[in-house]
């Protein structure tokens, strides 16, 4: 009598090959240049260099690139565990989108219900800038912590981020008090303050964006300020 044994083959486990994800160019340089771009031209109008303009020629570009592109800056940031890159450019890639969408959602169709009854036109206007005032307070109590902490990087970081605090915490008095004949200046040295900001931004960007290339242009952004 023969007797026969099942036998049970068992495969040998393939190894697993981790593949290491390549890093991604650094988006620093687009959520500034992206940033820079709208600030400037809203800042040209507050400045009152827009006279032969409709004044709305940032609203377009701060849904598309001041706030897409920065909001699509701020993931690739996460993606490259950058804090700083990621939690500035998501934080005003939604202001420039929320600013946007109250400007068309809010402001205007308000003043234009109030334009049918022009007595409550001078209340609806006020209330619209008292809004904004707000606004712009609320993004500079953020700027003002991430200014701090952005000093430990290098200053010309932290000379965009100073500017841009100064810029809406004078242009958030300008809009609580707009009306008065002091303010009307006040916002226009708002405006003068985020052209420079703008320009200040923008040299940031290119000075990442040599960097990135790697090649002989290279422009300085100065050591950090605390270390």
């Amino acid at each position: 009598m023969s007797v026969s044994e099942d036998r049970t083959v068992q495969s040998t486990p393939t190894p697993i090959t981790l593949v290491s994800t390549p890093g991604i160019a650094d988006p620093g340089p687009l959520g500034l240049a992206a940033f820079a771009l709208t600030t400037f031209l809203l800042s040209a109008n507050n400045a009152h260099w827009m006279t032969h303009a409709t004044g709305d020629a940032f609203l377009g570009f701060a849904l598309a690139y001041g706030g897409l592109a920065q909001l699509c800056a701020a993931m690739w940031e996460f993606r490259n565990r950058n804090v700083i890159g990621a939690t500035g450019f998501g934080t005003f890639g939604a202001f420039w989108i929320g600013l946007g969408l109250y400007v068309l959602l809010v402001a205007r169709p308000a003043v234009a219900a109030a334009v049918k009854a022009p007595i409550t036109l001078p209340a609806t206007v006020a209330a619209i800038h008292h809004d904004e005032g707000w606004i712009l307070l609320g993004f500079a109590i953020f700027t003002l912590y991430a200014t701090i902490l952005i000093a430990q990087t290098n200053v010309a970081l932290f000379t965009t981020f100073l500017l841009l605090l100064v810029t809406l915490v004078v242009l958030a008095i300008a809009f609580f008090k707009l009306g008065s004949a002091a303010t009307s200046g006040l916002l226009q040295t708002g405006g003068y303050l985020g052209l420079v900001t703008a320009l200040v931004a923008w040299y940031t960007s290119a000075a990442g964006m040599a960097a990135g290339i790697g090649g002989k242009l290279r422009l300085p952004v100065g050591p950090p300020l605390v270390k």
